[in-house]
């Protein structure tokens, strides 16, 4: 496939705009580039910030929703467009969890809950940057041990790597010095249209999972795994993202559209797909493959046209879809579901991948 990739670059975001001091550290824009992909990603919240990827013509957009410059990473509402959040991803019923008997507070930052890691996660943070060649870039981050209310020392190793398959793959390494509880996930807000082009109603999804973990009205797990068929959470057959999110079902209402996590059929911790998603005027493809049990099927509900992004671009109401790699919400308070619970001597290790091509 030939691609307009040297005339169009990641480097159309100015570096400039994003060198600056952020508590007391340096912020700046790293690029990957490898095949078909270029990338371009912020040691702040280890932001992924613009990922352009070739169209069945060779036409590159940036299908990654973002901003063009650090002031607005910070200042925003959006805190999670392309970042690593942590150290819990997605919600603890009432900020509250024990380990060991013990409990910990965290913050209720979502309704009545906690959220991705509190009012400062892993999304909010600099983390320390290595760029050892054009295609990889480490990053390093302390959390420190009652970091919004969490314990232990938790260090974490984190990899952006470009493949020769057209692959953004994250993997993912941490080790603690007390019990802790750890859910590490990307929040990329993907539009295959390119960032800003409209909704994403017509993209057409396939998710690997014959059940989900329906939610109460906070949004938080009631504890079952429940079957997908005959319903409008249904993804096992490829279907447009668009068909069915304003029906008539109590678990659409509560999420005002999709928000919630499902339960991969796997095994184990191997490698294996989660989910696809095309975008058929482009022609754009994605697969979302992880080592992780399940993964949380976003839609863009929240956003509501009043954030304007990269070139000014408004996104608008389900303008974007995220698919977070994860193990489920509430984990921590859901003995049945598989344990987060990381502890000293051990190594926390997960890998997510997004591999794109064209169909």
């Amino acid at each position: 496939m030939s691609t307009n990739q040297d005339t169009v670059s990641a480097g159309q975001i100015s570096d400039a705009a994003f060198d600056k001091m952020v508590d007391g550290k340096q912020v700046k824009l790293y690029h990957l580039k490898k095949g078909n992909l270029q990338v371009a990603i912020t040691n702040y919240g280890a932001k992924i910030v613009s990922l352009l990827a070739p169209d069945k013509q060779g036409q590159l957009a940036d299908v990654e929703l973002g901003y063009d410059n650090i002031d607005q990473y910070v200042n925003t509402k959006e805190r999670y467009y392309g970042g690593i959040v942590g150290r819990y991803g997605n919600r603890i019923a009432k900020g509250k969890f024990k380990v060991d008997g013990k409990e910990y507070s965290l913050a209720t930052n979502n309704g009545v809950n906690h959220l991705h890691g509190g009012k400062k996660g892993f999304n909010d943070v600099v983390w320390d940057a290595e760029q050892p060649d054009d295609h990889t870039l480490k990053l390093h981050y302390l959390s420190k041990d009652g970091e919004e209310g969490y314990p232990g020392n938790l260090d974490i190793t984190l990899t952006y790597q470009l493949t020769d398959s057209n692959e953004v793959k994250i993997d993912y390494t941490a080790t603690t010095d007390k019990p802790t509880v750890v859910n590490l996930t990307n929040h990329s807000f993907f539009n295959l249209h390119g960032a800003g082009n409209g909704d994403i109603n017509d993209h057409v999804m396939y998710i690997n999972a014959d059940k989900f973990t329906p939610v109460d009205s906070t949004l938080i797990p009631t504890g079952k795994l429940e079957p997908v068929k005959g319903t409008p959470m249904d993804f096992t057959t490829p279907t447009r993202i668009g068909d069915r999110v304003d029906a008539d079902f109590e678990q659409l209402k509560f999420g005002k559209g999709y928000d919630h996590n499902y339960v991969l059929n796997k095994k184990g911790k191997e490698l294996s797909l989660a989910a696809t998603v095309q975008e058929p005027q482009s022609g754009r493809f994605l697969e979302v493959w992880t080592t992780e049990p399940g993964v949380q099927f976003y839609g863009g509900n929240f956003l509501d046209g009043t954030d304007k992004g990269k070139e000014g671009k408004t996104y608008v109401h389900r303008g974007a879809f995220c698919l977070e790699t994860q193990h489920y919400p509430d984990s921590p308070n859901q003995p049945s579901f598989p344990s987060v619970v990381l502890k000293p001597g051990e190594t926390y290790k997960s890998t997510c991948v997004y591999k794109f091509g064209v169909k």
